[in-house]
C-alpha cells in the first residue's frame, strides 16, 4: 500500500526521500524491522490478551519433564507471526505482483485453518471444565484431520494452477545467436503472452532473452540442473506434454501438504519450529534474491525469474516475524504458536520453495521437518505391524515425533531445540552450496 502511495507521490510531486521506496533493499530492511517490532511489542499485548481469555495449553500427560509447568501457557500465538508477516508485506511490497498475492493468500488460508483447529480444541477444553470433567481429548477435539487435509489440498491446487497457467509466472530463456525463438524451447514450454525479446549487454556481448512459460524446476548437484515436469508424462507418447499440468499440480499439492504437516509436527518444543523456520526462511530469501536478480542469476548460472525479487520483502517479514516470536517462545515459553502458526509456517516455506523452483531441495533444507514426519510414520507403521504379527505393538523410538524421543532419553528441551537449529543451519548451507556445486 505504502509502495503504491509513495510511488505515486514521488512521480507526481517529486518529494525528496520518497525515492527510497523504489529500492528493493530499503523496503526489505523496513519490512524486517517492522516485523520485529510487531512481534516483540504487539506480541506482549497479545500474550496478555490470551492469558485474560484463558486461552492456554493443556497438559497432555505424556510423562515428559517440565510438562506440568507448561499448563496454562497461552496458545494461538501464531497470530503474532501472521500479523508480523502480513502487515509489512501489505505496506512495503508491490501488491500488483502475482507472487506477493499468492503468498498473502497462503498465509491467510493456512492461518485460518490453524486458527479453527486451535479454537475448537480450546472450546472443547472449556466445555469440559464447565461440566467439571477431565479434559482428555485435546488431540481429537480440534478441526477434523480430513478437514485440515482438504484445506491444505485446496491451497495446493490454487498455488499449482496459478503457477502453471498464470501468464505473469515466467522464466527467461536465452536465444542463441542464429536461431529462432522457438528453437530454444523444450517440451511443454511456450512464449509468454505479449513477451518481447530483451537484449542485454553482458561483458560487451549482446545477448537476447525472452520470457517463457515452462514447467521446470532445479535439480541439485548436477551439471544440467533443470528438470522438466513434462518428462514425467513423456511415456504416454507424442503430445503428452499437454497433460503436464496435472502432474505439476499433484506435485505442488503434495509438497504443500507434506511440509505444512511437517512443521506442525515439529512444533512440540519451546522455540523449535520458530527457530528452524527462521533459518529456512533466510535460505529461501537468498535463493529468491539471487534468482530475481539478473546479474547474480547469470553469474551463478541459475534460472532468472522475472518479478521474483519483490518476494524478498515477504521473506524478510517472515524471518523477522519468526525471530521476534522467539523472544517469547524460547525456553521457557511464554506463548505457543499452536496450529495457527505451525501450519502457516510450513505452507509458507513450501510455497516459497515451489515459486523459486527449488522444491527438489526441500528434503535437504527442510531435513528436520522431514525426519520428524518420518519418525511418526515409522513409529505408527511399526507399531501396527508388530501388533498384528506378535499380538503386541512395539516401538522404534521411545516416543514420536523424534524430539520427544530425545526428551525421554533425558535431554533438556532447550538443548534439543538448539541442536536441531544447528542441524538446520548445516542443511541450509549445503543447499546454498548447490548454487555452484554441480
Amino acid at each position: 500500500m505504502l509502495y503504491q502511495l509513495f510511488s505515486w507521490l514521488n512521480k507526481t510531486f517529486n518529494i525528496p526521500g520518497l525515492g527510497a521506496f523504489q529500492f528493493l533493499t530499503s523496503r526489505i530492511a523496513m519490512a524486517i524491522l517492522l516485523s520485529l517490532f510487531i512481534a516483540t511489542v504487539f506480541g506482549k499485548k497479545m500474550i496478555l490478551f490470551l492469558q485474560k481469555k484463558q486461552i492456554g495449553e493443556t497438559v497432555r500427560e505424556l510423562g515428559l519433564a517440565g510438562e506440568q509447568q507448561k499448563k496454562g501457557t497461552p496458545t494461538m500465538g501464531g497470530i503474532i507471526i501472521l500479523l508480523s508477516v502480513l502487515v509489512p508485506t501489505l505496506l512495503f511490497a508491490n501488491l500488483d505482483k502475482v507472487y506477493i498475492r499468492l503468498m498473502i493468500l497462503c498465509t491467510v488460508w493456512l492461518g485460518v485453518i490453524g486458527f479453527l483447529d486451535d479454537y475448537f480444541k480450546i472450546r472443547a477444553r472449556k466445555e469440559a471444565q464447565s461440566k467439571g470433567e477431565a479434559y482428555k481429548k485435546q488431540n481429537s477435539d480440534g478441526l477434523a484431520g480430513v478437514s485440515k487435509i482438504i484445506g491444505q489440498v485446496g491451497l495446493g491446487i490454487i498455488i499449482g494452477v496459478t503457477l502453471y497457467f498464470s501468464n505473469a509466472v515466467t522464466v527467461e530463456r536465452e536465444i542463441v545467436a542464429d536461431t529462432t525463438v522457438t528453437a530454444n524451447l523444450q517440451k511443454g514450454e511456450r512464449i509468454a503472452k505479449g513477451a518481447d525479446i530483451v537484449i542485454r549487454n553482458v561483458n560487451g556481448i549482446e545477448r537476447r532473452f525472452v520470457k517463457v512459460k515452462t514447467p521446470i524446476t532445479t535439480i541439485p548437484f548436477v551439471k544440467n540442473h533443470e528438470f522438466n515436469y513434462a518428462k514425467l508424462v513423456s511415456w504416454i507418447g507424442p503430445g503428452a506434454e499437454k497433460f503436464t499440468w496435472i502432474v505439476y499440480i499433484l506435485v505442488v499439492t503434495f509438497i504443500v501438504t507434506a511440509v505444512s504437516n511437517g512443521a506442525n509436527i515439529t512444533d512440540g518444543l519451546d522455540g523449535l519450529a520458530a527457530g528452524v523456520s527462521a533459518i529456512i526462511g533466510a535460505a529461501l530469501g537468498i535463493f529468491i534474491y539471487v534468482s530475481g536478480n539478473y546479474v547474480f542469476a547469470d553469474y551463478l548460472n541459475v534460472m532468472y525469474i522475472p518479478n521474483l525479487g519483490e518476494l524478498s520483502i515477504f521473506v524478510g517479514a517472515f524471518v523477522g516475524g519468526c525471530i521476534g516470536f522467539l523472544w517469547y517462545n524460547a525456553y521457557p515459553a511464554q506463548v505457543f504458536m499452536g496450529d495457527t502458526g505451525s501450519l502457516a509456517l510450513g505452507g509458507i516455506i513450501a510455497s516459497l520453495a515451489i515459486i523459486v523452483r527449488k522444491e527438489l531441495l526441500i528434503p535437504i533444507f527442510c531435513g528436520v521437518f522431514l525426519i520428524e514426519n518420518l519418525s511418526v510414520i515409522m513409529q505408527v507403521s511399526y507399531f501396527k505391524y508388530t501388533k498384528k504379527k506378535y499380538g503386541e505393538g512395539r516401538r522404534i523410538f521411545l516416543m514420536s515425533p523424534l524430539h520427544h524421543h530425545y526428551q525421554k532419553k533425558g535431554f533438556h528441551e532447550s538443548k534439543i531445540a538448539v541442536r536441531f537449529w544447528i542441524i538446520t543451519i548445516l542443511l541450509v548451507v549445503a543447499s546454498i552450496l548447490t548454487l555452484k556445486t554441480r
